[in-house]
């Protein structure tokens, strides 16, 4: 018997509830969106209407990977940050809501930096916050810059998805080494690098421990070896009066902050996320 788009859609949801998956109404939505090849206004205007028996099928066998364990986003392939649709594989991390702090806070850097602000990315990942600069601050230039083929590789599909072309590149870079001659003279430099210590990255959940590139998540011992690299072999690449952002984990805003003073960076502050976790720290090199 035909089954509506809605009632898909409200079956899946309640799964994905029962097994005390948080997003369980935003992963349902885009499990069906992604099978019935809609945008989430069609799929909103479409819910009367009846799906094939193929659809049903195939979000049956989407469900049956995500209650298995396997994140959405990778099931899909894609995923939304700060407004953007962008792909997403296995080969770097989902975009986190958490994120959008520092792309906010980029995004104000950047455009307090004026028309022409060059903007670093520094361990991109998908790209996600150089691009949401980029987007958001269209007087910028953005670099991308990972250690990762696989994760370069993504972030290249995102600056044609996007339709950056003309804005954002992207580049090889690893940042626990000096800066390559080319990467010099910005005005602000984002990282959100791994930061989880390395015998923690076992004990997270299985969606992530077992999924996302673990080249991506272990920060060393502490979880701070990419702050220090960073910190004192990339200030270099600051204009005078440049920023550097960093991302941070729960508890380690900080240390992070005083990092940040012990290599010469002023203005040296942090920003709070939604659930009111210090989540970025930034400052300023002024010599």
């Amino acid at each position: 018997m035909a089954t509506t788009y809605n009632n898909i859609y409200l079956n899946v949801r309640r799964r994905l509830r029962a097994a005390e998956i948080p997003a369980a109404q935003l992963e349902a939505r885009e499990i069906v969106c992604y099978v019935a090849g809609k945008t989430r206004e069609e799929f909103f205007r479409d819910l009367t209407l009846y799906a094939s028996d193929q659809v049903e099928e195939q979000v049956e066998e989407l469900v049956r990977r995500r209650l298995a364990g396997e994140p959405v986003a990778y099931i899909i392939g894609e995923w939304e940050f700060y407004g953007l649709s962008l792909d997403i594989s296995q080969e770097v991390l989902i975009p986190r809501l958490d994120t959008e702090v520092l792309a906010e806070q980029t995004i104000l850097a950047a455009r307090a930096a004026g028309e022409g602000c060059r903007v670093l990315d520094l361990c991109a990942g998908s790209g996600c916050v150089g691009l949401a600069v980029a987007a958001n601050a269209p007087d910028s230039k953005v670099v991308l810059a990972d250690i990762s083929e696989g994760a370069l590789r993504i972030c290249r599909q995102n600056i044609r998805r996007c339709g950056l072309n003309g804005q954002v590149t992207c580049v090889s870079a690893d940042a626990k080494l000096p800066p390559l001659p080319a990467l010099w003279d910005f005005d602000v430099i984002a990282c959100n690098p791994p930061y989880i210590p390395s015998a923690d990255v076992l004990t997270l959940d299985s969606s992530v421990k077992d999924y996302e590139p673990h080249l991506a998540l272990d920060g060393g011992e502490d979880g701070l070896d990419f702050y220090r690299s960073v910190a004192s072999k990339w200030k270099g690449a600051l204009r005078l009066g440049g920023r550097l952002l960093f991302e941070v984990g729960a508890g380690q805003a900080s240390d992070v902050e005083m990092l940040l003073s012990q290599n010469g960076f002023e203005d040296v502050r942090s920003f709070q996320d939604t659930q009111g976790i210090w989540r970025v720290v930034s400052g300023v090199i002024n010599e």
